[in-house]
């Protein structure tokens, strides 16, 4: 049982430290001034396409500038290719199976792509949950402003990014991100890892829009986020995190949304557009700030970053937003579980290891002699 108890208390370990701060403040000033541009101009319906290009910011944190430079422009093309199919989905009207489709397909090339550039964060997660949110909200403006505003984001976040060239004026000549030769095993594993991303995208989508949710898109995504772990322990921990991590997010977003004297909509009546807005922004930091040391409590975070620039594109009954989050993400996340346990990556290993169990009941193998 000692693995067992090993994987219980990776579940509140908080990694140490390094310098999260200052990867959350670029994240937080990537999505802070783009954000409070468009609450000026008086649309944060737009603020959700400014967001998706400012996670650009998320990737390359611990690299030097001259790295970081070329991984966030790698991680654009995931983020924007996300937007973008979603602005198509949307405009054309297109929902449902087409959606399941659409982002099973994307997940599988995305995985391929993220896989072979080796992106940090692992994935193609944020790619996933940019389709899935910008298909599920009809455009309040043409969808080339869209796709300008999600582009302009994503580029000063990389901005933002390669700001330590002004301070350092250093550049290292040949210096490229270390991404491994692809050899035939290799190729064969990621194409099989791609599949399990379809086979839970779709599987996922699917019983999102069984279940008659307005939004299957949550189903998608919480499935894709075991499967961005290293091994079968760490997509399991990764999986739990999620749901932990959500429902606890939902309770912060439920204070800041529902109505009620004691909420704070109740506290601020009128300018819930304004507060929201600039939530998102503080949100957005904490999410950051412990995204590499404690997935869950970046969840805690991260769940009223999407919940209210949801709110703010395509308001609709707090509560009713409130439980399809829930429940799309506990299926979501229970999917994606289950594809990586069932489809497993070699070395993995087994889920009787994953438990600490021995081959019966925690005895010992015996051995021959």
């Amino acid at each position: 049982m000692k693995l067992l108890m090993e994987q219980v208390r990776a579940l509140h370990r908080l990694e140490p430290a390094n310098r999260d701060h200052l990867a959350a403040l670029r994240v937080a000033l990537s999505v802070a001034v783009p954000s409070l541009l468009l609450l000026a101009a008086g649309r944060t319906d737009l603020i959700m396409y400014a967001v998706f290009g400012a996670l650009t910011g998320m990737y390359g944190r611990s690299e030097p500038h001259q790295l970081r430079l070329r991984h966030q422009c790698q991680a654009a093309v995931v983020l924007l290719g996300g937007v973008a199919a979603g602005l198509f989905l949307s405009v054309n009207h297109l929902h449902s199976w087409w959606l399941v489709a659409i982002e099973a397909v994307l997940a599988g090339v995305g995985s391929v792509f993220a896989d072979r550039v080796r992106l940090k964060p692992n994935g193609p997660f944020f790619g996933i949950l940019a389709l899935g949110a910008c298909a599920s909200v009809p455009p309040a403006v043409p969808w080339q402003v869209a796709m300008l505003i999600a582009a302009g984001s994503a580029a000063f976040s990389i901005l933002v990014g390669f700001g330590g060239w002004i301070r350092s004026r250093s550049w290292q000549r040949g210096a490229v991100r270390n991404v491994p030769a692809m050899h035939p095993a290799g190729r064969t594993e990621l194409l099989v890892h791609a599949a399990r991303y379809v086979l839970a995208v779709g599987a996922a989508g699917t019983a999102g829009v069984l279940s008659g949710s307005g939004h299957p898109h949550w189903a998608t995504a919480a499935a894709a986020v075991p499967l961005a772990g290293a091994d079968l322990p760490s997509s399991v921990r990764r999986g739990i995190h999620r749901i932990v991590g959500t429902f606890l997010g939902l309770a912060v977003t439920a204070v800041v949304i529902l109505p009620g004297p004691w909420s704070l909509a109740g506290l601020f009546p009128g300018r819930q557009a304004v507060m929201l807005a600039l939530l998102v922004i503080l949100f957005q930091f904490t999410t950051e700030l412990f995204m590499a040391r404690h997935y869950g409590l970046a969840m805690v975070s991260f769940t009223p970053v999407i919940l209210l620039i949801t709110q703010l594109a395509a308001p609709i009954d707090p509560a009713v937003l409130i439980l399809e989050r829930g429940v799309e993400t506990l299926v979501g996340a229970l999917v994606g579980i289950a594809v990586v346990v069932a489809v497993r990556r070699s070395g993995t290993r087994s889920p009787r290891a994953l438990l600490g169990l021995g081959p019966l009941f925690g005895l010992p193998r015996r051995t021959r002699h």
